[in-house]
């Protein structure tokens, strides 16, 4: 019943962009930060971006930050994660995940209440 859903993954070149959405169903996803999130074999999930439940705030791991753009249509329920100027450096299975709470604790929601399953994003030429 409640679900999120990744979006939008690929194959891209090194310089290109992708936008990723994820769209949740089941509860209202306006009431919730959503953040992004990134994992490559062998490593820690990580952090990416994290946007408030009104999209207000917006916060990005340095990695990312002035590259990739969170944002959200609270009318259709998604959020999205546009990512420009891609580096091989950002493969990787992309995650969005609910908050508990409205609101981010640097470039992650406060405490996580849920997943979803991942999309794939490959940079490579």
């Amino acid at each position: 019943q409640v679900q999120l859903v990744e979006s939008g993954g690929g194959l891209v070149q090194p310089g290109g962009s992708l936008r990723l959405s994820c769209t949740a169903s089941g509860f209202t996803m306006g009431y919730y930060a959503i953040g992004w999130f990134r994992q490559v074999p062998g490593k820690e999930r990580e952090g990416v971006s994290c946007i408030s439940s009104g999209g207000a705030s917006t916060n990005y791991a340095d990695s990312v930050k002035g590259r990739f753009t969170i944002s959200r249509d609270n009318a259709k329920n998604t959020v999205y994660l546009q990512m420009n100027s891609l580096k091989s450096e950002d493969t990787a299975v992309y995650y969005c995940a609910r908050g508990v709470y409205g609101y981010c604790s640097g470039y992650v929601p406060k405490n996580i209440a849920s997943w979803g399953q991942g999309t794939q994003v490959i940079v490579s030429s």
